[in-house]
C-alpha cells in the first residue's frame, strides 16, 4: 500500500502551519541548527521537504524531494518532524490528508549575520 494512498491533491483549504506561512517561516528560523561540519566545509542551499498534513492536523512521511547534502537534509527533516499540527486541509468543508512541500533554506552568507 502506497503511504500517498487516499492522500488528495485538489482541495478547498490548503493545509496551514498555526499562524500561516510567515509563523512556519519563523519556526523553521527559530529552530533550525546548521549542522557544525556543513558549515566548516561551505554547503549551503534549499532543500525541498515534503509531508502528510493528516485529517487531524498531524504530519507523517517526511522525505526530502531535493537534496542537498547529507547532513542538510537530516536537519530539514528533523525541523519537519518537530513541527506542532497544521490545520489540516479541507474538501467539500471536511478535513483530508494532504501533501504539503516546502523549503528549507541553508544560506551561510546569512547564517554569520544572524538572518535567515
Amino acid at each position: 500500500e502506497s503511504k500517498y494512498e487516499g492522500v488528495f491533491i485538489h482541495y478547498e483549504l490548503q493545509p496551514e502551519f498555526p499562524g500561516g506561512v510567515k509563523a512556519l517561516m519563523e519556526y523553521v528560523e527559530a529552530n533550525i541548527r546548521y549542522p557544525q561540519e556543513a558549515k566548516e566545509r561551505g554547503i549551503q542551499g534549499r532543500v525541498i521537504v515534503q509531508f502528510i498534513v493528516e485529517e487531524d492536523g498531524t504530519l507523517t512521511g517526511e522525505q526530502v524531494l531535493k537534496p542537498v547534502d547529507p547532513q542538510l537534509d537530516a536537519e530539514a527533516i528533523r525541523i519537519a518532524r518537530s513541527m506542532p499540527k497544521w490545520k489540516p486541509g479541507e474538501t467539500r468543508g471536511k478535513p483530508v490528508r494532504m501533501r504539503f512541500t516546502f523549503p528549507v533554506s541553508f544560506r551561510l552568507k546569512d547564517w554569520f549575520y544572524g538572518g535567515f
